[in-house]
């Protein structure tokens, strides 16, 4: 592993002013991260999995605890509001609580009827597990990772993303002040630079049992590749372009409401965001009025200030790449409705935005906009809004509007993804297995089927 190290530094999106600095870990650091989580996980897995729950009890404890440092951190880190953040630590905490109690039983063995003799299944530990994930819900989407895989008896090497480096470092301390042995639970800290290479050398190392990315495509193929290459099991949640399907007989205040939700919870820089709002035509002129006097009243500011609605998005290259998706489209022919532009203020801010009239092949169907944007088209009938749901190369969530929920349950039956949801959004749920399928990934985190991704399922036969 030859990489030169430097130092990541950390802005805070509301201000474009540098928050925190973070020295990178170097080769040294990777290695001696790297053996004592593999000298940890030859323990941990021999705990008894009451032990290694009650871990979990003690990390939601110690989220609690520390829930307004965290969700202060959090904000400043990345610019959500901080009633986001403060959901988010509360959701983490309940989400290991839930992983405590009803985890050992998903993870127990099972006796199979499968005569002569006796047959059971068991799910062991595979060894260390490096995570690599995203800014957008910082602890959230390690804690859904690193609480079923650490409970299984694996241990974990978490790569988070460079911008929320105190996050990272902080979630860290949070396990060990929740009593987890050294090298169970580790943050590392590596610039954008050396990523590539300190993740190809990572998963290549036969101490390294398996991978798992949140994130982009690009990353997504990267590590796939990479896990490929090694023979290792990997797990990708990647990006996604949600359709929101509305049908004639919607009740448009209760749409309207989600739809505004769901595209500015974290600034729209979600994966499982609705993007493209597919409208019957028969209502869609008024959706769409509806929706834009519901974005024009929304409080834009610093997360940081109580009532804010919508903060910043994270980096200043999501912004631009935001700022030529929206111009794009409106050159393909496209009618802006509202919003567009970025704000003429210090930090990252872009308003909430309504593209009209937008088709199969123009930017914002085609491609994922990751911030508040809405991309309105219309359809004929349900036959249409089927496929126009279908034509996209994701498949992450969906979800459709309709008084008849039958009639949305039948449509949601023949849109392509890995959740989806009939009269309300698209949510990760511990009790509920979440991933998705195409260009969006592939395994599924959290429930039964989750628990069980990072662990060898063996069968034994015993002859009587």
């Amino acid at each position: 592993m030859t990489v030169e190290t430097s130092t990541v530094t950390v802005v805070d999106p509301a201000t474009g002013e540098e928050r925190g600095s973070y020295p990178e870990h170097g080769p040294a650091q990777i290695e001696a991260a790297l053996a004592a989580a593999d000298a940890a996980f030859r323990d941990w897995r021999r705990w008894p999995v009451a032990e290694r729950a009650a871990l979990l009890s003690g990390v939601a404890r110690v989220l609690r605890e520390r829930a307004d440092d965290l969700a202060q951190l959090i904000t400043t880190e990345m610019g959500k509001p901080l009633s986001e953040s403060r959901f988010e630590v509360e959701k983490c905490a309940s989400a290991c609580e839930h992983f405590a109690e009803a985890g050992p039983a998903t993870l127990a063995d099972e006796t199979i009827d499968a005569a002569p003799g006796r047959s059971i299944v068991t799910y062991e530990p595979i060894g260390v597990i490096y995570a690599v994930m995203p800014w957008n819900f910082p602890l959230w989407q390690v804690t859904r990772f690193a609480g079923p895989a650490l409970l299984a008896g694996n241990t974990a090497l978490l790569k988070h993303a460079p911008n929320v480096s105190g996050t990272a470092l902080a979630l860290a301390d949070v396990f060990t002040a929740a009593g987890a042995p050294e090298g169970v639970f580790t943050s590392l800290i590596v610039a954008p630079p050396n990523v590539p290479q300190v993740s190809a050398d990572l998963i290549a190392d036969p101490r390294v049992a398996a991978v798992t990315l949140t994130g982009s495509e690009r990353a997504g193929a990267f590590v796939a590749a990479e896990a490929g290459r090694a023979l290792k099991k990997s797990v990708l949640e990647l990006g996604g372009s949600d359709p929101f399907v509305v049908l004639a007989d919607a009740d448009l205040d209760v749409a309207v409401q989600h739809a505004v939700k769901g595209r500015l919870m974290c600034a729209g820089q979600t994966c499982i965001a609705p993007k493209r709002f597919l409208i019957d035509a028969t209502v869609v002129d008024e959706f769409e009025r509806r929706l834009v006097d519901a974005l024009e009243a929304v409080r834009i500011g610093d997360g940081r200030e109580e009532g804010t609605q919508l903060g910043p998005l994270a980096r200043l290259d999501i912004l631009e790449t935001l700022e030529r998706q929206v111009a794009a489209t409106v050159e393909e022919g496209a009618q802006l409705k509202t919003g567009g532009r970025r704000l003429d203020r210090p930090g990252f801010f872009f308003p909430p935005t309504v593209l009209s009239g937008v088709k199969p092949g123009m930017t914002a169907f085609t491609d994922e906009t990751f911030g508040p944007v809405v991309a309105i088209t219309p359809f004929a009938d349900e036959e249409e809004a089927i496929e126009l749901a279908n034509d996209t190369r994701y498949g992450l969530g969906a979800t459709v509007w309709s008084t008849d929920t039958e009639r949305a349950h039948a449509v949601a039956r023949r849109i392509e993804s890995g959740a989806v949801s009939v009269n309300t959004l698209v949510a990760s749920d511990p009790r509920l297995p979440f991933g998705g399928i195409k260009r969006s990934g592939y395994g599924r985190e959290l429930a039964a089927v989750g628990a069980r991704e990072f662990t060898n399922i063996r069968t034994y036969k015993i002859a009587d």
